[in-house]
C-alpha cells in the first residue's frame, strides 16, 4: 500500500518504498548518524545496514492522507542524541514534503545504538 496524492488531473500512487528511501537518503545526510539499523527477531542484536539498504530502518505507514515516518539509527558517540533526532525530523520531513507534495504528521526516531569510532 503507498500514499495517494490527488489533483483536478488525476491520482498519484506513491509506494511506501520510495517513501522510505527518501526518508533514508535523507537521514544519513544528518550530522551525527552513523547509518540505519535493523534488529534481528530472532536474536534481538542490531545490525547496521549497508547504504544501498538503508531503506529497511524505515517503515512508513499512512493515514488520511498524511504520513508516519519510523526511523531506526545508530548514533555517533559524543554527539548530542536529542539534538541528531531533531536535525534528522527536520531533514525528513522537509525531503518528503518538498519531493512528494505529501503531508508528514509524525517522525518518529528509534535510537538503537550508539557506535563508539576508534
Amino acid at each position: 500500500m503507498g500514499a495517494t496524492l490527488s489533483n483536478k488531473l488525476g491520482n498519484i500512487f506513491i509506494d511506501h518504498e520510495v517513501l522510505a528511501s527518501i526518508a533514508g537518503v535523507a537521514a544519513m545526510e544528518c550530522y551525527g548518524l552513523v547509518g540505519m539499523a535493523k534488529k534481528s527477531k530472532a536474536s534481538g542484536i542490531v545490525e547496521l545496514l549497508k547504504r544501498e539498504n538503508q531503506n529497511k530502518g524505515v517503515k512508513v505507514s499512512s493515514e488520511n492522507d498524511e504520513i508516519i515516518i519510523d526511523l531506526f539509527v545508530v548514533v555517533g558517540f559524543g554527539t548530542r542524541i536529542s539534538t541528531v533526532a531533531q536535525n534528522i525530523i527536520d531533514k525528513v520531513k522537509y525531503n518528503i514534503e518538498t519531493i512528494t507534495g505529501l503531508k508528514v504528521k509524525q517522525v518518529n526516531i528509534n535510537i538503537q545504538g550508539v557506535r563508539v569510532e576508534k
